[in-house]
């Protein structure tokens, strides 16, 4: 919805969508165009193996919410 009767900002046709270090170029390009790069990110690995899955744990703490004594009002 324009913000008033007159359209002071004209239609934009992009012709090709920008990969990611063109948008990063674009967006910080005092940075220089050679100094973008885009890397992966590999998946963190666990220090150590957990005994509880995150559903258990889930279901024992509504089974402890479930045990409380109601709150006095």
């Amino acid at each position: 919805m324009p913000s008033g009767p007159i359209r002071t900002v004209r239609v934009v046709q992009r012709l090709r969508t920008l990969s990611e270090a063109e948008c990063y170029a674009r967006c910080y390009g005092w940075r220089g165009r050679d100094s973008v790069e885009v890397t992966k990110v590999e998946p963190r690995s666990f220090r150590y193996e957990t005994i509880v899955s995150g559903e258990l744990l889930r279901s024992l703490f509504e089974d402890r919410l479930d045990a409380r004594e109601p709150e006095a009002a």
